[in-house]
């Protein structure tokens, strides 16, 4: 049983902001059963896409290692990040975060859950020094359901009996599922009672709270290190409801991290092959025609076939907040002319096709297109 305060103290936290939007990866399964998008940079997770490509939910998930004394290590901070694809245009990635003070590494593998709408994540934490008894896991997440960093509200609670952590807003739900156990859960107000100051603080988390409601928020949770074999999956479910949410979180888990990354491999090796080969050469064209393809491919919506957004990403993000939504994450009509000519270039003509007749659909009366627009 856990012991927790009611309410955090802080409401409603520092103003929300967004990330970097240098990323190095983005990605989402192929087929229309998943609505998930995510995208990566420094080493973790940023924004989460749900349910459409222009509807971010997250601000960024990281992992924070502790000795619950004097150390503390962020993730997107104090390591040393590599990032490799899955596959030359497979939009699935592994990520190895070294430590800067050479005392663990964290290896992840990030893919969707192509049958359901779930970020996925197989973490495997690697001590170099001593043993896992002498580190703590945290898992940090803040979401910005429905591209707001401000009027979230997140809870400790359960999906039929199995802990997670919960966060909505406007009738947006995520679910934070482990496949290993949770030691400690809880949520705050960014800068004030967030588990991540509580961490930078004193090390570890001296104080449970179960439910933050209507601000900037975040959720943490303490993984049980010592009944981890070689690795761990985190699960981020999305819905309309509790209920969903967490349904699909741990559905996932259920499933296993295995099968879902070879449905969502075996989809985009499929359309792939379907494109016009390119001949590898001494500059490596062929490879990044693959990955450009992918990028193209990973930025059209699922909800408004043909329609292309931008980018996954809001330029200066550290200084955006909720005054500034959409960033570039928006479709721009400019831009999705330049899209289905790419997509000519490779013989796609169904991928082509249908940027075009998004743009028949979204003209004005009199001919012109707003320079950009939502999905």
């Amino acid at each position: 049983m856990f012991n927790y305060l009611e309410i955090p103290p802080g409401s409603p936290g520092i103003p929300g902001r967004w990330t970097s939007s240098a990323k190095s990866g983005i990605g989402k399964a192929l087929n229309s059963l998943s609505r998930v998008s995510f995208t990566i940079s420094h080493g973790i997770i940023d924004e989460v896409y749900f349910p459409r490509e222009d509807e971010a939910c997250t601000r960024d998930m990281e992992l924070i290692v502790t000795d619950g004394n004097d150390f503390f290590s962020e993730e997107k901070r104090d390591t040393k990040h590599s990032i490799e694809m899955f596959g030359d245009g497979i939009p699935a990635y592994k990520i190895t975060n070294d430590c800067l003070q050479k005392r663990y590494s964290i290896k992840k593998e990030i893919i969707t859950d192509p049958l359901r709408n779930t970020l996925l994540q197989k973490i495997e934490f690697v001590p170099q020094k001593e043993s896992k008894s002498n580190y703590h896991l945290y898992v940090l997440l803040a979401p910005h359901l429905g591209n707001s960093g401000g009027g979230n509200t997140a809870w400790v609670g359960d999906y039929k009996g199995i802990p997670m952590i919960f966060a909505k807003r406007n009738g947006l739900v995520l679910a934070l599922a482990s496949s290993q156990k949770w030691l400690k859960r809880s949520v705050g107000f960014v800068g004030v009672s967030d588990g991540f100051t509580d961490l930078e603080a004193h090390k570890k988390i001296t104080q449970e709270y179960q439910r933050a409601e209507n601000g900037n928020v975040a959720m943490i949770g303490e993984i049980d290190l010592e009944g981890v074999d070689n690795s761990f999956v985190l699960s981020v479910g999305f819905g309309h409801d509790p209920v969903e949410a967490g349904h699909h979180a741990w559905a996932s888990i259920m499933d296993g991290f295995y099968y879902a990354k070879k449905r969502y491999t075996e989809e985009w090796l499929k359309w792939q092959n379907s494109l016009t080969p390119q001949k590898e050469s001494q500059n490596n064209l062929g490879k990044l025609s693959r990955i450009s393809a992918a990028v193209l491919r990973t930025h059209e919506s699922k909800s408004f076939v043909g329609g292309t957004i931008a980018s996954m990403s809001i330029p200066w993000g550290f200084s955006k907040g909720d005054d500034d939504i959409g960033g570039y994450h928006l479709v721009w009509p400019r831009d999705l002319v330049q899209i289905a000519g790419g997509f000519l270039s490779m013989h796609s003509k169904d991928d082509a096709f249908r940027a075009i007749n998004y743009l028949m659909v979204t003209q004005e009366p009199d001919g012109h297109w707003s320079q950009n627009m939502w999905l």
